[in-house]
């Protein structure tokens, strides 16, 4: 069996870029193709902490771009990524927001530190956990306050704390990460519950697919062109989600079957939506409603095919053409020469028209799953 798989560093903009491919039996050696996405992860990470040298607070956005650092962690063994995560996890004292009166404590949208149990400020929990678990002498400390507010969050009556496709990705890593650190079965039974909630105001059974949140259904709204409006990275939230929730979950744990039946039904859906360029468009159903490439989205879903196939749970022969495209749109044209990670829409939660999308258009988040993509894609490469 042969494998063909772009693996070439960008040097320039998506025009002027000629395809390039590299074949190589799957049994000899593949060290340049691993030393090129090596190269890759390395330089866009360098780019992205020389130029952020102060850590940043512990809400969503740069959270997701700490869930990718620790990756590139894992399968580079660049302690300065460790140390990156670790000084941001210090300056935010290994919590998310950080009021400590629980009669105070919300989980609706909110920026303040009393929004605790609001899950874009959950996210962060990961990497703490990650920091705990990767390190040889664990310190409770570092996992203290996520099983405090994890904890307290199960005690309550409430379901519906996650209400928007993003919280999918923010939140239930943690669960099942605590669920593996602590062996306690609650946080499976909770996020059993949590996203049978979420998938009951945002799942179109149809489609295989999510809507945003709730005030995205179909047809009370409708895109521009009067279809089903999905937007990009809130499906790579959810599809990145479930594919780390599968993950820390053992063999035989409880609705982990259930889990991956949704994870590949998901595969299927956005295989069909992917654009001949490889990347997908931040409305996946209609492309015209802002056409173009985008970053993010793409980036989480390549990193979710990615993980499917490196643990048997994808096809190898059916998706591996999906990762060759978008593979080869991450590193030709979001890729630019100095290691900047381009074409990332903006902080929003729709696909809007007119919108513009660039080469300059960067974000903490994009890097973070860009690194998440090119991460799995070295294990990818291990593996052959």
């Amino acid at each position: 069996m042969c494998l063909t798989l772009t693996l070439f560093c960008s040097c320039g903009s998506s025009s002027k870029i000629a395809n390039k491919s590299h074949t190589k039996p799957a049994n000899s050696s593949i060290s340049e193709n691993k030393a090129n996405v090596l190269a890759i992860i390395n330089k866009v990470n360098k780019h992205w902490q020389n130029t952020h040298p102060v850590p940043d607070r512990a809400f969503w956005n740069p959270a997701a771009y700490h869930t990718g650092n620790i990756e590139a962690y894992k399968v580079t063994g660049n302690q300065d990524y460790l140390n990156y995560s670790k000084a941001w996890a210090e300056k935010n004292e290994y919590k998310g927001a950080k009021s400590d009166n629980k009669a105070e404590w919300k989980y609706n949208y909110g920026e303040t530190n009393d929004h605790v149990l609001f899950g874009d400020w959950q996210i962060a929990f990961q990497t703490y956990i990650d920091i705990y678990t990767v390190e040889g002498q664990k310190d409770p400390q570092k996992i203290k306050r996520a099983r405090e507010v994890m904890e307290y969050q199960m005690s309550t009556n409430a379901n519906d704390y996650w209400w928007w496709a993003d919280g999918l990705y923010m939140v239930m890593p943690v669960m099942t990460k605590l669920y593996k650190v602590t062996g306690n079965e609650l946080y499976l039974k909770k996020l059993h519950d949590y996203l049978n909630y979420a998938n009951s105001i945002m799942y179109d059974e149809e489609s295989q697919l999510y809507f945003r949140d709730a005030k995205y259904l179909f047809p009370k709204h409708k895109s521009a062109n009067g279809k089903k409006d999905f937007w990009a990275r809130g499906d790579g939230w959810v599809f990145a989600g479930l594919a780390k929730v599968i993950q820390d979950l053992p063999k035989d744990a409880i609705f982990r079957e259930e889990y991956i039946t949704r994870y590949k039904a998901m595969a299927k859906s956005l295989k069909e939506a992917q654009q001949p360029e490889g990347y997908w468009t931040r409305s996946i159903l209609d492309p015209e409603q802002a056409p173009g490439p985008e970053t993010s989205g793409t980036a989480f879903f390549t990193y979710g095919y990615l993980w499917g196939i490196n643990n048997g749970i994808l096809d190898k022969k059916i998706y591996l053409p999906v990762i060759e495209k978008s593979w080869d749109y991450l590193t030709k044209v979001a890729l630019q020469e100095d290691g900047t990670v381009g074409y990332v829409q903006p902080i929003g939660e729709r696909a809007i028209p007119g919108q513009v999308v660039d080469i300059n258009s960067t974000a903490d988040f994009g890097v973070g799953a860009f690194l998440l993509a090119a991460s799995e894609m070295y294990r990818f490469l291990e593996k052959i």
